[in-house]
């Protein structure tokens, strides 16, 4: 056993990297969905400085291809796939050409996703919060993954990454849609995970605090010390990438996980004092809207959050 785990990909990678030898990433193939804007665009640069040939993966192609021109640039190599993720034949689509154009993908990064931050009270008529978020968190990542799978499976090889929110260990009010499709990826992914474990084909589940993107702005305090950069964010998901763990938290979602099981009451108790001091938003009461995550339009002006897969606001 002891000489398993030390010749696990992680340890034998570290072991490279510290003696100054190419990264894991270097010559594979790596997509990230919501590429063209906040984790996603980083993720895509710090990959392709790692070596990697990055599959940008958004809706807006404008943007993708100003990505696209920035890797180039910096001497990376990148390749632009406009993708609308909720609607299925497009994903199946961009499946098939993907594997048409580069046979398999190594590593998968889910991204992109929806954001909405609205209490229960404001949500009674809104069933379609629940929909949005399903759709673009849950629905699309899993379509992807499941059409990505097979070619990683037949060679051997194959790493996703989900970028996902402390929330699913917190369970933060006010974020019900939102968390329950994040949970929803998680649990997934697990599973997946166990079943394609003998493949060589692994999972990280990501559960980021606050990052400092557009989409927070609904949340506030996005100048607390504890906000990360995208920057910072993106460095987390190639060291996910490369050392591939099963999940990446923070001290805080641990802290509040391990007390929501042995203590559920008072846990409740606590959690229900800090909502009731954190009123919803004006977006989400039907106000005037946020701002827009990374120029993209939300689909309603009372949406609190924004379906942008580009820049993923976690930490809710």
């Amino acid at each position: 056993m002891d000489r398993l785990l030390l010749h696990t990909p992680r340890s034998r990678w570290r072991r490279r990297l510290r003696r100054g030898g190419p990264s894991p990433l270097a010559g594979r193939t790596v997509l990230v969905t919501g590429a063209s804007s906040g984790i996603g665009e980083a993720t895509a640069y710090a990959a392709a400085r790692r070596g990697a040939v990055v599959l940008l993966v958004a809706r807006r192609a404008e943007e993708l291809a100003r990505v696209q021109a920035a890797v180039e640039a910096a001497g990376g190599t990148a390749a632009a796939y406009p993708c609308d993720l909720t609607d299925g034949d497009a994903v199946d689509a961009l499946v098939a050409r993907v594997l048409d154009e580069h046979d398999a993908v190594d590593y998968l990064v889910n991204n992109a996703g929806r954001s909405i931050r609205r209490s229960l009270e404001l949500s009674y008529d809104r069933f379609h919060d629940v929909e949005r978020t399903m759709a673009v968190n849950f629905f699309a990542p899993v379509r992807l993954t499941l059409g990505l799978l097979p070619a990683m499976r037949e060679q051997g090889f194959g790493h996703v990454v989900n970028v996902l929110s402390w929330g699913v260990q917190l369970k933060a009010p006010k974020f019900t849609a939102y968390l329950a499709s994040k949970t929803a990826l998680d649990t997934w992914s697990r599973i997946a995970g166990r079943e394609t474990y003998g493949d060589g084909v692994t999972f990280t589940n990501i559960r980021f605090g606050m990052v400092r993107t557009p989409m927070v702005v609904p949340t506030g305090n996005v100048e607390d010390r504890r906000v990360i950069t995208p920057e910072q964010a993106a460095e987390r998901v190639v060291r996910a990438l490369e050392d591939r763990p099963v999940t990446v938290d923070t001290v805080i979602g641990t802290v509040g996980e391990l007390v929501g099981l042995l203590a559920p009451r008072a846990s409740d108790a606590l959690v229900h004092r800090l909502h009731r001091r954190s009123p919803d938003s004006a977006a989400a009461r039907g106000g005037a809207p946020d701002q827009p995550a990374s120029g993209e339009e939300a689909d309603r002006p009372e949406d609190a959050g924004h379906d942008d897969q580009g820049a993923e606001q976690t930490g809710r």
